[in-house]
């Protein structure tokens, strides 16, 4: 629905780079210092979404690897599900909404023991059924799912299995570009406009997970209909790691939740022809 206050979603991830102390400190700026609504992590089992091979294999960029092989440098990053409870926790205690995005079945599974009120599937990951099922029949709060490298005729897939599960009105549906950056002609924003066209009328809400630079367009975005905005998040742009290039630091994300809050308090009609700020101006200036 249009004229709904966006809810921004600061995308952790494993920005954290494996440091739980990182992890709660980001939690912390991301309430206090920049407002937002929810913080967003990642939660992979790597021997269950990699072969042995891909598992064993040098990162393909050394300079942002955490390990000798992609597996040790996936699983340097990754929490446990008690340390994910811990963070659930921290966020509960400072008011600030926790989530995070599940790639894999088992990571599903221990996720949802959490009970938090959302879970993300990833673009990645939107056509793992086994998992999706999974979370329609065992967890009962809102199921976030982005489209990026998506067909339509699989995004209508994954739609008609929601509504199959009958679990469409828990379904926030975004759109998305894969990569990291996005160039700005790669974002698509009307993207938004047709997902809310084509689905509106059967999920909750349309969202909008942004991996470009700067915060230029996003409040596009949320006038275009997009309640959800969620972008990456980091402390150090320049920090080790894939995703910090396509992040916003602190001041960005703040800047972020400012304009998007200032497009939320502007995006209506006038409640009356001629608005109390207008009278004396129009006492003063026009003479009729």
């Amino acid at each position: 629905m249009y004229g709904e206050k966006p809810r921004v979603i600061a995308e952790i991830g494993c920005n954290h780079k494996g440091d739980f102390d990182i992890a709660k400190q980001m939690i912390s700026v991301a309430k206090y210092f920049c407002d937002a609504d929810v913080v967003k992590f990642q939660k992979r089992t790597n021997k269950e979404l990699l072969t042995s091979e891909e598992y064993n294999t040098p990162h393909p960029n050394p300079d942002n690897s955490y390990g000798k092989t992609y597996g040790e440098h996936r699983e340097r990053l990754e929490f446990t599900v008690g340390q994910h409870a811990k963070l659930k926790k921290y966020c509960q205690e400072i008011g600030i909404e926790y989530s995070t995005s599940v790639w894999d079945i088992t990571s599903a599974k221990e996720i949802v023991t959490l009970h938090p009120k959302m879970i993300k599937i990833p673009s990645a990951c939107n056509l793992n059924f086994e998992m999706l099922e999974y979370l329609c029949e065992n967890f009962f709060g809102e199921i976030h799912c982005s489209v990026g490298m998506t067909t339509q005729d699989e995004e209508k897939k994954i739609i008609d299995f929601f509504v199959e599960k009958g679990r469409e009105k828990d379904i926030v549906l975004y759109s998305c570009t894969s990569g990291y950056p996005v160039n700005f002609e790669d974002v698509c924003l009307l993207e938004i406009n047709r997902l809310r066209e084509t689905h509106g009328g059967i999920v909750k809400d349309i969202g909008f997970s942004g991996h470009h630079n700067g915060i230029a367009i996003d409040t596009v975005a949320y006038a275009l209909g997009a309640n959800y905005i969620e972008r990456h998040f980091t402390l150090n742009r320049t920090w080790k790691g894939t995703d910090h290039a396509a992040s916003l630091e602190p001041d960005g994300m703040r800047k972020l939740v400012r304009n998007l809050t200032a497009t939320y308090n502007a995006l209506h009609y006038k409640k009356q022809e001629i608005l109390p700020v207008e009278e004396i101006q129009r006492k003063k200036l026009k003479h009729i």
